[in-house]
């Protein structure tokens, strides 16, 4: 029996599966699913029922897509043109129902990709060309604008929402019903109806393991750039990094500051921008 045959003993009789498709044998597709002519699903992925995947998608092993997603059709993106973008979703994530996901445009690389062991909790979005690390949770409606990148171990809190271009730095986690219109620093914690920088997320760097040295060390940093009026920011940053030159996580923050970007930072209520 070879490939395909074996596959096809995992799918529902009122599944569709295109001509073209390549399913894994252990992958299962389940009722009144629909699978495009260009989608990739790997081993033990795992389509529970009333999913649909679309265009050049490529889903990882393991994964599972609850009912009523809908997966790689074309971006919500009126410059988009008919380009055979991609969608590429890693392995052992959990999408649930009604989740949306969008490939890439010509405009953004022509790639979304999604890591490792991520969650997507109900009606979360990840639009056109987003970069989204690995164990990211985004819960009950969480939304990305185009072209968002999403470092690893991010937490989107329900119904918040991401400016397109916008980068969410890793360990960042976003409070409930916030908006994020700036840039979110690594280890950072903001909230508010307009994001406002309100400190680290030490729990979960606590629950991940990160040393008591390592976060004492990026409280001191926190503080020497967003809670002190001295200088610009850009020469607090120089302070830090010389001062901090052998703490890894205190080195994210400041080459996540240093590299070019569009949008600026979420800073603090008080915003010592510099």
């Amino acid at each position: 029996m070879d490939r395909v045959e074996r596959a096809m003993t995992n799918i529902h009789p009122t599944a569709v599966v295109e001509p073209g498709a390549r399913i894994a044998a252990s992958a299962r597709i389940g009722p009144y699913c629909v699978v495009g002519s260009k989608v990739q699903l790997g081993e033990d992925v795992e389509l529970v029922a009333h999913v649909v995947v679309a265009g050049r998608t490529s889903i990882g092993d393991g994964t599972r897509i609850f009912p009523f997603a809908s997966i790689g059709h074309q971006p919500q993106d009126l410059k988009y043109k008919g380009e055979d973008s991609s969608l590429l979703i890693g392995k052992r994530n959990i999408i649930r129902e009604h989740v949306t996901m969008n490939p890439g445009t010509a405009g953004g690389g022509m790639a979304t990709r999604i890591g490792d062991d991520c969650l997507f909790a109900a009606s979360a979005h990840v639009a056109h060309d987003c970069q989204v690390g690995n164990n990211v949770i985004m819960t009950n409606n969480a939304t990305l604008g185009g072209h968002v990148t999403l470092g690893d171990y991010v937490i989107l809190s329900g119904l918040s929402a991401v400016h397109q271009f916008v980068r969410v730095g890793p360990h960042a986690f976003v409070g409930g019903m916030t908006g994020v219109e700036r840039d979110v620093i690594p280890y950072g914690m903001v909230m508010g109806d307009r994001a406002r920088l309100v400190g680290l997320n030490i729990v979960g760097l606590q629950r991940r393991g990160f040393s008591r040295d390592d976060i004492q060390a990026l409280r001191s940093a926190y503080d020497m750039l967003f809670e002190q009026d001295k200088g610009t920011l850009a020469e607090r940053v120089a302070t830090v990094a010389e001062r901090f030159a052998g703490v890894g996580p205190v080195r994210d923050i400041v080459e996540f500051v240093r590299a070019d970007n569009s949008r600026g930072l979420v800073q603090p209520k008080s915003g010592n921008g510099g």
